[in-house]
This record gives C-alpha cells, sequence and structure tokens, in this order.
C-alpha cells in the first residue's frame, strides 16, 4: 500500500484529528511525565490522522518528557547486511560481491532507516538527536542522557548490557509501543543476550564501515536473534501485571517497564524456549 493509500484509509478511518495538544494529553494519560526515559517503537498510520503527522507525534512526545527526559527510537539500517542473508527481498548470488564492495560506509547522518517507520525516520534528522555509530542497529536519542545512551554502540553484542538497550536498562527506562505489537519491541532482544536459553547461537554478520576514514567491509558474530515468540512473552508478561492497554490517538499503546519487562522475557525463555524448537526457526 502506498503512502498516498495510506493516508486516505487513516482520513476515512478518523472521526477528530489528532493534534500537538491532544497527543499530549493521551501521553499524560498513558503515564509519560518531565524527566521520564523512553524507547518509542511506533506507527504513524495507527495513530489515525494526525495535523503535522510524524511531526506532530514527536514533538508532543518532546514537550511531555522535556529536555530533562530522554527520548529514544531505534534507527536501524538492515540494509548495509551480509547480502547473502536478505530476504525481503532476496538478491542474486552473483549481485553479492558488488553489493559487499559497494555498499556505502555507514554514517549516522547519511545513512536512512529500513522499515522503521517514517516516525523514526523523522526523528534522526531533529534537531539535537544524535545517533550511535553501530552499522545495522544504531538508536538515536534526544535529552538529558542523549549522549550517555548512544556513545560507545559496540559493534559486537550490539543489543546486550552495553548497547543503548543495555544503559535503558541500567536507567530503570519505559518501553513505548504506539500502535505496534511485541514483535516491533527491541528490547527483547537484550533478554536473548542476558539469558542462556537452549540452542543460543551466534552467527557471522558484514557490513561496510569506517576504519581509519577509509570504508571497509567487516565482519564479525553476532546473536542469531529469535523473535518469533515476542508476542507470546508480551502477552504473558501483561497478565502477569494486570496490564490493560490505552488509547493514544486511534493507536493501542502501552507503557512498560523496560527492566521489569526484560527480567520477565529472560525467565520466560529459560522456561519456554527449547533448542529442538529454536533449531527449527
Amino acid at each position: 500500500m502506498s503512502y498516498i493509500e495510506k493516508e486516505f484509509d487513516s482520513v476515512k478511518s478518523t472521526i477528530k484529528p489528532n493534534t500537538v495538544d491532544s497527543l499530549k494529553k493521551d501521553f499524560i494519560s498513558l503515564g509519560l511525565k518531565e524527566g521520564s526515559i523512553i524507547i518509542v517503537h511506533s506507527s504513524l498510520s495507527r495513530i489515525g490522522w494526525t495535523v503535522g503527522g510524524q511531526v506532530a507525534v514527536i514533538d508532543s512526545l518532546m514537550d511531555v518528557i522535556t529536555p530533562k527526559g530522554t527520548l529514544i527510537m531505534p534507527t536501524f539500517s538492515s540494509g548495509n547486511s551480509e547480502p547473502s542473508e536478505w530476504q525481503h527481498p532476496p538478491v542474486p548470488e552473483e549481485w553479492w560481491s558488488t553489493i559487499r564492495d559497494n555498499i556505502p560506509a555507514f554514517h549516522p547522518d547519511k545513512i536512512p532507516t529500513r522499515g522503521m517507520g517514517t516516525i523514526s525516520e523523522t526523528f534522526r534528522k531533529y534537531p539535537n538527536v544524535i545517533r550511535s555509530n553501530h552499522p545495522t542497529t544504531s538508536f538515536a536519542a534526544w535529552g538529558k542522557l542523549a549522549k550517555k545512551i548512544v556513545m560507545n554502540h559496540p559493534l559486537e553484542h550490539d543489543l546486550g548490557k552495553s548497547s543503548p538497550l543495555g544503559k535503558i536498562y541500567d536507567l530503570n527506562g519505559q518501553i513505548l509501543l504506539l500502535g505496534v505489537p511485541h514483535l516491533n519491541n527491541s528490547s527483547l532482544h537484550l533478554a536473548e543476550y542476558l539469558c542462556e536459553y537452549p540452542g543460543k547461537k551466534f552467527v557471522e554478520i558484514g557490513s561496510a564501515i569506517y576504519v581509519n576514514k577509509k570504508r571497509k567491509w567487516v565482519i564479525w558474530k553476532e546473536l542469531d536473534n529469535i523473535s518469533d515468540d515476542f508476542d507470546d512473552i508480551g502477552r504473558d508478561y501483561e497478565e502477569s501485571i494486570n496490564y490493560h492497554p490505552q488509547k493514544v490517538g486511534q493507536a493501542e499503546a502501552r507503557l512498560l517497564s523496560q527492566r521489569d519487562m526484560v527480567d520477565f522475557a529472560v525467565k520466560w525463555m529459560m522456561k519456554n524456549r527449547t533448542e529442538g524448537k529454536n533449531n527449527e526457526d
């Protein structure tokens, strides 16, 4: 579906347009406040037609948490990765070496997000937003602790304890799911790093980066992530704390403790992931 078609559907399904002020009221009702530290996963189309679109959503979040808080969004760029693993879409094998030799090296100001939604893509280009320097799984942040969260993002263990996700965990930040399911909840990858579940394995990853100011294709080992059970984890966690989503605009929204959810997910994975099932995945 094209952007225009999505906007037509959004207009037809919206009774009253959202504004910065109406979104701020919804976010405050959800539990956001001055000084909040939040990582946001979002879908603009799910919120309903909004005056100012993604800019209004970002502005309303910033207005509520203020510069005393910190706003973080994933800004992943999966296009800068090993082409033999591409599936959406796959590319011919005879192209692989050409891609490895010529894909532009990651630069936080130049390389766009891929598959992250228009809110994250717009946010990364906002004034005073800084982006971590990981070629495939970067994060962008704004606010009081932005630099602390995104600096020194390690190439290996990209979503582990030393990553921006791990720093949000240490700071006892929150997860905001705005019109998206737990399948999109990147913090659950941190739980995978912290958990020694059966069948856990690492695989080779490749990307183009700058090394001593020169472009280079580099290879390292990374956790073979599994996300097929993320929605199950999210459902069970919400049931365990008797959590009920609220509405932001027309979107179902969830504001959850990242640390509590990650701790729950570690225990859940140890209990429910088995080596046979993970090998099938």
